[in-house]
């Protein structure tokens, strides 16, 4: 027949479970989003630049939100501002995909990347 109960010291029990808790805590990875800001009037070398970065956000794990910001009458072209940041997802296909095609909101156009799946 099993024991019904335990006797065991409670301090030593809450000890344990502290331990295992902060153990827990440290084998997982917290993914972060960051942010990379695009405008219409970006020039390329600029746009490689920030490739470079969002690649390197990409390769340690984090997510990386896209968002270009329209002022005055850039908000009239919002099809080249699409096509803007659709070439930034493009040029990062390799590290990234695309959680969703690009959103316009209001005067922003946002687009979320995550890091591909390794092997």
């Amino acid at each position: 027949m099993p024991p019904v109960c335990k006797i065991l010291d409670y301090g030593k029990f809450k000890y344990d479970a502290l331990k295992k808790d902060k153990e827990i805590k440290k084998s997982q990875k917290v993914i972060e989003t960051k942010e990379i800001q695009l405008s219409m009037t970006i020039e390329e070398y600029d746009i490689a630049y920030r490739v470079a970065n969002a690649s390197k956000f990409l390769q340690e794990g984090n997510k990386v939100k896209v968002t270009l910001k329209m002022r005055g009458r850039e908000q009239a072209y919002v099809k080249k501002a699409i096509e803007i940041v659709n070439d930034f997802c493009a040029r990062l296909s390799e590290v990234g995909m695309t959680e969703k095609q690009p959103e316009h909101m209001g005067r922003n156009i946002f687009v979320i990347i995550s890091p591909k799946k390794t092997k």
